[in-house]
């Protein structure tokens, strides 16, 4: 399970792996964002509504499930053992308070190895590492996840420029197999907290 908050610290656990990234962003890029400090807020209690959900609930096996939530925005992936059990969490996460959107992204089928855990942890560092030396890109600006080697990406971009450089980043990146975009554009209507939309 993962989620990240702030401009500081990004842990993703997969497969019982721990990898912790501690990233330096005050000293390399600094922490301008199109999110604001109240988003930031709304989106760390909705994750912990979430989180404690998936904790309480022992008759299914979450621990393969990734939390990335931006601006309300909600992006689950990882994989389940069963389409009941995806519906169930897909159903608890819109319970979240400041829930907006739910965007499922989870495989039904078997938990990801070890192997493959510590792969796609690699490949989160890598990518987050190319972000956020990245000029160019706000690394702020967006989340990802990573699973089986396919990367989830979800944020607000500033423009189609700074959009195709973070996309490139992830898509150049030794052991991705593909990437999927749910990143929006700043201006993008469906950022009126009045909105609410389900994928």
């Amino acid at each position: 399970m993962s989620f990240s908050f702030g401009c500081s610290i990004s842990t993703a656990v997969k497969a019982g792996v721990a990898i912790i990234v501690l990233a330096a962003a005050p000293m390399l890029q600094g922490c301008a964002s199109s999110k604001t400090l109240g988003d930031g807020i709304d989106d760390f209690n909705a994750a912990q509504t979430v989180r404690r959900s998936l904790i309480t609930d022992r008759s299914r096996d979450y621990s393969d499930i990734d939390i990335t939530m931006f601006e309300g925005r909600l992006l689950l992936t990882g994989t389940m053992r069963s389409e009941d059990g995806r519906q169930q969490l897909v159903a608890n996460a819109w319970k979240a308070q400041n829930v907006k959107q739910v965007i499922d992204e989870i495989f039904v089928g078997d938990k990801t190895s070890i192997a493959q855990g510590i792969e796609d942890g690699r490949i989160d560092a890598a990518i987050g590492t190319k972000l956020l030396t990245d000029r160019g890109v706000t690394s702020n600006d967006y989340e990802i996840a990573v699973s089986g080697g396919v990367v989830y990406m979800i944020g607000v971009a500033r423009d189609e420029l700074a959009l195709t450089r973070a996309l490139n980043h992830a898509r150049s990146t030794a052991g991705v197999k593909k990437v999927v975009s749910h990143v929006i554009y700043k201006d993008d209507p469906s950022r009126n907290p009045g909105q609410y939309s389900r994928r």
